[in-house]
């Protein structure tokens, strides 16, 4: 590292903590040199989350609604976490918050439920950016009468809402999209998204899976009427939920068994999700409210204000190290898909898809596991964006991902080694 780059973190981690957050997760401090450059492919767990998970499965590893002192514990542990992923999102009523396995079946659940509801308004606009959870789910409705408008991305890499003005309609039913693309981490206009389908009388389901971990969610200030999220990006174990309106959520059919009240989120959570993992989540989101808490100069704020902080505070630090990741892409000659103008760095998180010349993703990848820097290749489960890039399924894109945990330190050490790989092969 040269005297620049040194001044450089040195002065960025100041700013942002990131070495006082870092022995917060046990696996970083097990895994020695390894860097975690694959965090859209799931994040680490603070200490803490793992302690709320042992604790559930030790103290009150029982069903839901027993009279005796651990069903009561286990009902409140639910009820604490539906408390918290409300704050988190800042969802009106935590009953709007419903628990399950992850973010593709609510997404699946939810598109059953509108193919039983379609009527006159039987278009659904999707996306080309998309990840083909949220693309194919609706696709599976056309035995259901539902016909598709696509919304297609821009050469700039990213959504124009511009372009979706003239595909709404009277007949639109609903415009799914992400809120930011888990491939290229492009930035969605969420809220004018809204504005437009909802001035159309449209609904609008937003998936929030990518962004959860990079900056503030606001279902209230996005006005968007679902939402799903996943905790293993959002440094908590396995699990997913949704959130909906309300009223939305009453109207939406589904199944459920005889005994299952038809309100929410009774009626979405059929059957037996992981509990333990729910209590996992509950405290990945006190973990993001500590980070705002220790931003403070008094501590008198409420839960959400320490949350914006914490995210707002950690959506700073990620732009930097994107600006420098894009940086060394540029340095080392990669052709980085998406946004690629640090002008328009804060239209993206920083998870970067790349080719670099000739060499295949797969060599990229290997060799950088050889030199104990963990990113990922392929498709990234996006055929036809992987087909809008001009990039086979069968061998993609090179895809790297930063959260705040990640260090200035740990992009020139991935600097090195790309050049390193570049050298090798010329």
């Amino acid at each position: 590292m040269n005297q620049h780059q040194t001044t450089q973190a040195s002065s960025t981690e100041a700013a942002f903590p990131v070495e006082t957050i870092r022995p917060m997760f046990p696996a970083l401090q097990k895994a020695g040199d390894f860097v975690f450059f694959d965090n859209a492919a799931g994040a680490q767990i603070p200490q803490s989350v793992l302690d709320a998970v042992t604790n559930h499965l030790v103290e009150f590893n029982v069903q839901r609604g027993a009279r005796y002192g651990r069903g009561v514990q286990m009902d409140k542990a639910i009820a604490d976490a539906r408390e918290s992923v409300a704050l988190l999102i800042n969802a009106r009523d935590p009953q709007e918050i419903c628990f399950g396995m992850n973010a593709t079946s609510f997404i699946r659940l939810v598109s059953l439920g509108i193919g039983q509801m379609l009527q006159e308004r039987d278009e659904i606009i999707i996306t080309d950016m998309d990840h083909d959870a949220n693309i194919a789910t609706w696709l599976a409705l056309e035995s259901a009468g539902a016909k598709f408008v696509w919304w297609r991305m821009r050469d700039d890499g990213n959504l124009h809402v511009d372009d979706l003005r003239p595909l709404v309609n009277d007949k639109t039913r609903l415009v799914a999209c992400t809120v930011t693309a888990h491939s290229i981490g492009s930035i969605v206009d969420v809220t004018s998204v809204a504005k437009i389908a909802h001035d159309a009388g449209a609904e609008v389901f937003l998936d929030c899976v990518h962004y959860g971990p990079h900056g503030l969610i606001d279902v209230q200030a996005w006005d968007c009427d679902y939402l799903v999220c996943s905790g293993y990006k959002n440094f908590s174990p396995h699990m997913g939920f949704l959130w909906g309106r309300f009223e939305t959520l009453e109207r939406l059919p589904t199944f459920r068994e005889d005994f299952i009240p038809n309100i929410p989120p009774h009626k979405v959570e059929a059957g037996t999700f992981i509990y333990e993992n729910v209590s996992g989540m509950d405290a990945a989101v006190k973990y993001l409210e500590s980070i705002g808490r220790n931003f403070a100069a008094a501590n008198n704020r409420s839960r959400r204000e320490n949350i914006i902080a914490g995210m707002g505070k950690i959506r700073a630090y990620e732009l930097q190290l994107a600006t420098e990741m894009l940086r060394v892409l540029k340095d080392c000659g990669a052709t980085v898909y998406g946004i690629d103008d640090a002008e328009r760095i804060n239209q993206r998180v920083p998870t970067f898809c790349f080719n670099v010349g000739k060499l295949s993703p797969q060599l990229v990848t290997e060799e950088m596991a050889e030199m104990q820097i963990g990113i990922r290749d392929g498709h990234m489960y996006a055929p036809r964006l992987m087909k809008r890039l001009n990039l086979s399924m069968d061998s993609g894109a090179v895809r790297l991902s930063l959260v705040h945990y990640n260090t200035m330190a740990e992009i020139h050490r991935f600097e090195e080694a790309l050049k390193t790989i570049i050298a090798r092969h010329a």
